[in-house]
């Protein structure tokens, strides 16, 4: 089981994965960091390059950089209809912030109290310091949070290099 750090209410847990690059002689692997460390993470140049997103520094910047959120949300039974017409009204406030390229969320069909959302991002850093650290992010926890059953689970992830 993964326990994740704390970002206000909310687990945080970073994965950055270093695609193997044979021109370079980089080692394939996987790096998870919690927020407490993020920036201790970025000391590390043999995993992070110049950020935990990139590696322009050592010739990965022909990789798409992109950086998907991935929030588990558990509802109150009887409440997806409110949840999801406040989500309808809160959207905007995600899809049109900085470092946004889309926002997405799904609903379980098998457990129908669970969402799940999806938000692509430049970087981590653009989530952290647009959305999170903005006016926004309190509007956005307004609208849906009284709807949630449990805090959200919340996890970013980069895309796995295929050779």
């Amino acid at each position: 089981m993964l326990t994740t750090p704390q970002l206000g209410n909310t687990p945080l847990l970073v994965l950055t994965i270093v695609p193997d690059v044979p021109e370079n002689g980089l080692p394939r692997g996987v790096m998870f960091t919690s927020l407490d460390n993020f920036t201790h993470a970025t000391d590390h140049p043999q995993w992070t390059g110049d950020g935990p997103t990139s590696g322009a520094d050592r010739g990965l910047s022909r990789l798409p950089v992109m950086v998907l959120e991935v929030a588990l949300i558990d509802v109150r039974p009887g409440q997806e209809d409110e949840f999801a017409a406040a989500y309808a009204k809160a959207r905007e406030l995600v899809a049109t912030t900085p470092g946004c390229r889309s926002v997405r969320m799904t609903q379980g069909i098998e457990s129908p109290s669970r969402f799940v959302l999806l938000v692509e991002w430049d970087s981590v850093e653009a989530h952290l310091e647009n959305f999170r650290n903005s006016d926004r992010f309190p509007q956005w926890r307004g609208h849906i949070g009284p709807y949630f059953a449990a805090p959200p689970v919340v996890e970013h992830f980069t895309d796995v290099a295929v050779p």
